[in-house]
């Protein structure tokens, strides 16, 4: 492959954020554009035009988008049909009852992507070891088949008993399906996940057949687009895992780009976090559209297995992520009682906020930053959005005037909403789970992650803030540190005890021939290849299980496994038991390593110090106070910078206050103490 430029996009849900890598030189270009709602693929290819990069230079191309998310979100995906076991036809409405269901009055049940008349059966019947005691009922299978064909349905997900174990009558139904309906798209549920737990698995397969027709048709037309262009590199789309997959697979299997658009962002952190000695990283991810809060503990973004959307289990495993709606377009509205809100409504990339000018009157997060003066007319965002400070103030005023406020007052309430909503988010992944956010650094970024950065440490007593460089499109520059990711597992309910090395390995060696496989045939040679096994255990009688990474070569793989489980369940927690312990899935992530691009390092200042390029009023307190403001492509490593300052880049701005101090890094990175006093 010709070493070329490398280029990733993001799509979120108000800009487009575009980084290109020039690997001659190792340098690092940051731009955003419009997202384009109506035409996602016509964003992308403004990013490129953005960024100035010729098409058929581009190496590897990286994208994440939220397509498959929105139309999940809005409901308007493929309609389509439910194919299971005779006898089990409402596996999938029927959903499965728990803790939750049994003590939460708040608990509403979610709602299901497809109604009743679209579930079909078919007599077959396979047992939880794989045995077949029936074959499947070939023509009653026709029968089905046919009617799915006739009744107008997309796509189609086939989620057959005990499929995990042996899915020869759901590959026998597909065959049936694409015969008998070529023109709908067809998901087999042991393809997704080799797991037992029929609802969880039937779930996944729903998801990825309600998004497959529009984000297949959405990857062939970008991918037709980008061979016009003479586009001949590795086109690869962001996971939920973390990793990356090609675009052929992606098409094949989108529930894996279902909850990708983060990722990015966490992958980035986490090895950021290994360049700067930070091993435990909160990360904020702020966005047009919504926050996003995770984890990197020992360098690593937190996976965890059991997903879901708005309630609908994802059996594929995710980065642990908290998503509130609170970003830069989140819409500032009072509700019956008079009460003030920031989000989860949002002005999303059309109009967007009125600050900049595209036709939005409604308030947003934006619109209080500009008024409060943490963002302003006199330096452009992204090099041509110059804001409009009196459209901000208008689109306050009715707010303001029914609370009695100026809109100065309101924007200040605004920011602080926000920022405790936020707190809320860290929370939630800190402290709910038992862990001390004093532990952590804070790592921001997004347009909007370093507006609120040192407010929400401040409340949390985090020590430090950690501001990435091109924190505005980080998620994006993410995505070029992503590995190709495939994940495989073997669902083995087994006593312990009861198993020996020569099981495992067996088990384990038929998941690494398969992701070999799909490696070599994405184009990794085998010395690109890298199997990371594990191995799910608890408690007999427990429900949920705790992943546990398989032992060293020389270990006594049972006894390791055992130690390492009583030593990961207390720290979940908080205790162990005598129980006897089972297995109860084998897994594999398969991984193909792509070539990281190196971070660039800062110059250091030859001679005199930062200086601000002007000042501005912010209205943070009772009082006005003025603030410096710096342009960071002016800093330098080793410049020191005291609160209050606010510091403008061409995606985003950082904010800090009297107390706290920033210091470039080695890397660019912005490292700011918090001080006690604060705004």
């Amino acid at each position: 492959m010709k070493a070329g430029t490398r280029i990733s996009v993001d799509v979120g849900g108000t800009f487009t954020d575009v980084v290109r890598l020039d690997p001659a030189t190792g340098a690092l270009r940051f731009e955003k554009v419009p997202t384009t709602p109506q035409s996602p693929k016509k964003g992308v290819l403004n990013a490129f035009d953005k960024a100035e990069t010729a098409i058929h230079e581009v190496e590897t191309f990286n994208h994440g988008s939220t397509l498959g998310l929105n139309s999940l979100l809005t409901r308007t995906g493929a309609r389509i049909a439910v194919v299971g076991t005779q006898g089990f036809r409402d596996v999938y409405l029927l959903g499965r009852a728990g803790s939750r269901v049994m003590y939460d009055i708040t608990f509403r049940k979610p709602q299901a992507l497809v109604r009743r008349r679209d579930t079909f059966e078919v007599a077959e019947r396979t047992l939880y070891d794989g045995t077949l005691r029936s074959a499947l009922d070939r023509d009653g299978a026709l029968r089905v088949a046919r009617e799915i064909a006739a009744g107008g349905y997309q796509g189609v997900a086939v989620g057959f008993l005990h499929s995990y174990a042996n899915p020869a009558n759901e590959v026998a139904m597909g065959e049936i399906l694409r015969e008998v309906a070529p023109e709908v798209e067809v998901t087999l549920s042991h393809q997704l996940s080799r797991e037992y737990r029929e609802y969880e698995r039937t779930s996944t397969a729903v998801l990825d057949a309600y998004i497959k027709p529009i984000m297949r048709r959405y990857l062939t037309e970008l991918r037709e687009d980008l061979r016009a262009a003479d586009f001949d590199g590795r086109f690869l789309m962001s996971r939920s895992g973390g990793g990356a997959m090609t675009a052929v697979a992606a098409a094949e299997q989108p529930v894996n780009l279902i909850l990708s658009g983060p990722a990015g962002g966490v992958v980035g952190a986490a090895a950021l976090s290994k360049e700067l000695g930070e091993p435990n990283v909160i990360t904020i991810d702020m966005g047009g559209t919504s926050l996003d809060a995770s984890l990197v503990l020992d360098h690593e973004p937190v996976l965890y297995q059991g997903a879901a959307f708005e309630g609908l289990p994802i059996n594929t495993p995710s980065l642990y992520i908290h998503t509130i709606g609170a970003g830069g377009g989140s819409l500032i509205s009072l509700d019956k009682a008079g009460a003030l809100h920031v989000g989860p409504q949002s002005a999303g990339a059309d109009p967007g906020p009125a600050a900049y000018g595209r036709g939005g009157e409604r308030a947003t997060f934006t619109d209080a930053a500009v008024v409060m003066g943490y963002m302003g007319a006199d330096l452009a965002l992204g090099g041509d959005l110059v804001l409009d400070e009196e459209r901000a103030r208008r689109a306050l005023a009715p707010v303001a005037g029914r609370l009695s406020m100026t809109p100065e007052q309101l924007a200040r309430g605004a920011v602080q909403i926000a920022n405790m909503k936020i707190v809320g988010a860290v929370r939630a992944i800190t402290v709910d789970l038992g862990r001390d956010p004093q532990d952590f650094a804070l790592m921001s970024f997004g347009g909007g992650g370093g507006l609120v950065a040192v407010d929400v440490a401040r409340e949390l007593r985090i020590p430090r803030v950690i501001v990435p460089p091109g924190q505005g499109a980080f998620s994006a520059l993410g995505m070029l540190m992503a590995d190709v990711q495939h994940d495989f597992a073997r669902t083995a309910v087994r006593a312990l005890d009861s198993l020996d090395q020569g099981f495992f390995e067996s088990t384990y060696e038929g998941m690494e021939v398969e992701g070999g496989e799909a490696l070599r045939g994405e184009g990794f040679a085998p010395r690109a290849w890298a199997f990371h096994r594990s191995v799910d255990v608890r408690y007999q009688g427990q429900e949920h299980a705790v992943n546990v990474p398989y032992p060293r070569d020389g270990q006594d793989v049972t006894a390791a496994i055992a130690a390492d489980f009583a030593v990961l369940h207390r720290r979940m927690y908080g205790h162990t038991m005598t129980d006897p312990v089972e297995v109860t899935t084998l897994r594999v992530n398969a991984v193909g390593v792509v070539d990281k691009p190196a971070w660039p390092a800062a110059r250091p200042r030859e001679g005199g110090t930062a200086e601000p390029v002007l000042t501005r009023t912010v209205h943070g307190g009772e009082e006005p106070g003025k603030y410096p403001v710096y342009t960071r492509e002016t800093l330098h490593a080793g410049d020191e910078i005291p609160g209050p300052a606010i510091i403008a880049e061409h995606t985003a701005t950082t904010v800090l206050h009297t107390g706290d101090t920033l210091r470039v890094g080695g890397l660019g990175e912005l490292v700011i103490t918090i001080g006690a006093q604060g705004a």
